[in-house]
């Protein structure tokens, strides 16, 4: 169970949203916070990697390419 305080121009446009569509609030709430939390994760999970990034770390493009078997 979560409780949240919305403003109130962002409540009236939630309202208004579920009114027009026939779904819940709380269907476009969940809806908002599932697909914002896997981009917060990505970030976090890519800063977290930078910085534990050590220069000796980097594969060069080139051979990255040829692992790949990209041409130039």
């Amino acid at each position: 169970m979560l409780a949240i305080r919305l403003d109130s121009d962002t409540e009236q446009r939630l309202d208004a949203l579920a009114a027009r569509t026939g779904r819940t609030k709380t269907f476009y709430a969940r809806e908002a916070i599932e697909a914002h939390l896997d981009d917060l994760e990505d970030f976090y999970l890519a800063e977290e990697r930078l910085r534990n990034f050590r220069a000796g770390d980097a594969i060069p493009l080139a051979d990255l390419k040829a692992e790949l078997g990209l041409g130039d």
